[in-house]
């Protein structure tokens, strides 16, 4: 089985590094082409009307349309959005599921939070799901068929309102998935530069991006910036897009 990850923009080298420590083969989509053999398809968090533009001049509406008639997708944020039949804007969509969602429902970047979820469907129910909520979206309507898998908590702002849901084969959340607005990995400094640990190896995608760069790293749209401690200190790789649409980050 191969899982694709959609990689026009946002955190998908996250996803793909998250794939590859479960042990699932994966592999980037950036052409029509690329889901031939998948099994299913993510569409990760980042920007969604650049995602949607994007997938619009590559020629991949109506493929992943087409995808999505068939196997399952997973939309993460603004995979979400790019989902819905409805975002009270124009803008491209697929469409696919029954759901009408507001862009950035949380407020600006200052406003972002994170909370432990009740998800019912998961394996261990009895355990909190921590998600993290950086502008994101919410679910403001869903389709008769769509079924509400995670709300938050009513002690909460927001309470209630639904963050995600299932419609067939396809599902989504409006939480960043690619953990935290800043990811703590653990780095030791030495004479001889950064030495990541506490990884899965060398063939790990984001430990070839910190052998390749020092202080300031890129991946795609996302930017590691990271402090510069004395030898032997651990220091903070902060996740920040770098990428703004109309002033608003998703």
């Amino acid at each position: 089985m191969i899982v694709g990850v959609l990689a026009l923009q946002g955190d998908y080298a996250e996803h793909l590094v998250m794939l590859q420590r479960l042990g699932v083969d994966s592999t980037e989509v950036r052409l029509a082409d690329d889901l031939d053999e998948l099994a299913a398809l993510i569409i990760p968090g980042g920007e969604s009307t650049t995602i949607g533009k994007l997938a619009t001049t590559y020629g991949l509406i109506e493929p992943l349309r087409d995808f999505g008639n068939k196997h399952p997708i997973w939309g993460t944020c603004a995979g979400a959005i790019f989902l819905s039949r409805d975002v009270h804007r124009d803008q491209p969509l697929l469409e696919l599921m029954d759901i009408k969602v507001s862009r950035n429902a949380f407020g600006p970047q200052v406003d972002s939070f994170e909370i432990d979820l009740a998800i019912p469907a998961l394996e261990q129910p009895e355990t909190p799901y921590h998600a993290v909520f950086i502008r994101a979206p919410l679910i403001d309507e869903i389709g008769k068929d769509v079924e509400v898998l995670a709300r938050i908590p009513d002690s909460e702002d927001h309470g209630g309102k639904i963050v995600a849901v299932q419609d067939g084969r396809w599902s989504t959340v409006a939480q960043n998935v690619s953990h935290f607005v800043q990811r703590r990995e653990r780095i030791d400094r030495d004479e001889d530069g950064l030495a990541a640990q506490n990884r899965i190896g060398r063939d790990d995608p984001l430990e070839r991006v910190l052998r390749e760069n020092d202080d300031s790293l890129a991946c795609g749209d996302v930017e590691f910036a990271s402090q510069a401690p004395g030898p032997g200190e651990e220091h903070v790789i902060a996740e920040t897009a770098v990428l703004e649409n109309e002033g608003r980050f998703l």
